[in-house]
């Protein structure tokens, strides 16, 4: 072979491998880009297929306290209550806490001075749980709704449950009231029975 056409040779030999290579750089190139997209895509599915319990949420901003019969913070408190319980005014309550029969005490949620939400709870001893936790009231203000305030009094009240032997913490829930049935049901408890009343 002359030397021109080795010459020749030797440059077509090198753009051929230019050209391999720039291909080959080409493809890793465009499958790392797929690969990042669809793992972009998989984490935005995953996203918005993970139920919202499950995520993790930032530490509640509030704190739980025991509401006392002659506990000042009640000046807050019922107004929170009355959104649930519209009948009952601040005589009323006097007389619920002040009762020999054995009544509710309640769980408030305050941040800073400002109530939250209250849950009006007892603990009872009858035959078809020999011992169970009731909740009478459960209840958040309306500017404080999706702040786990509702969760954290309920999941309270359950701690307690437990400490004091109960088998069951139940409560009713009037059958207009659905936003409260959901909030209920995702926090598994179950509806287990019809709760009959008669006005007297």
């Amino acid at each position: 072979m002359t030397a021109p056409e080795t010459a020749a040779t030797e440059t077509a030999a090198t753009e051929t491998a230019a050209t391999e290579t720039a291909a080959t750089e080409t493809a890793a190139t465009e499958t790392a880009a797929t690969a990042t997209a669809a793992t972009a895509t998989a984490a935005t599915e995953t996203a918005h297929d993970v139920p919202a319990l499950s995520r993790p949420a930032a530490g509640p901003r509030f704190a739980l306290v025991d509401l006392l019969a002659d506990d000042s913070r009640w000046a807050v408190a019922l107004p929170v209550l009355q959104a649930l319980r519209p009948h009952l005014t601040a005589d009323l309550l006097r007389q619920v806490l002040a009762d020999d029969a054995p009544g509710p005490r309640f769980l408030a949620a305050f941040d800073g001075d400002a109530c939250l939400g209250v849950a009006g709870w007892r603990v009872i001893a009858n035959t078809s749980a020999v011992r169970k936790l009731y909740v009478d009231d459960l209840v958040t203000a309306s500017q404080a709704r999706s702040r786990g305030v509702g969760a954290a009094l309920l999941a309270e009240l359950e701690r307690r449950a437990r400490d004091a032997g109960c088998t069951v913490l139940d409560l009713d829930s009037g059958v207009q009231r659905f936003d409260a049935h959901r909030f209920y049901l995702r926090e598994r408890l179950s509806i287990t029975s019809h709760h009959f009343a008669k006005p007297l």
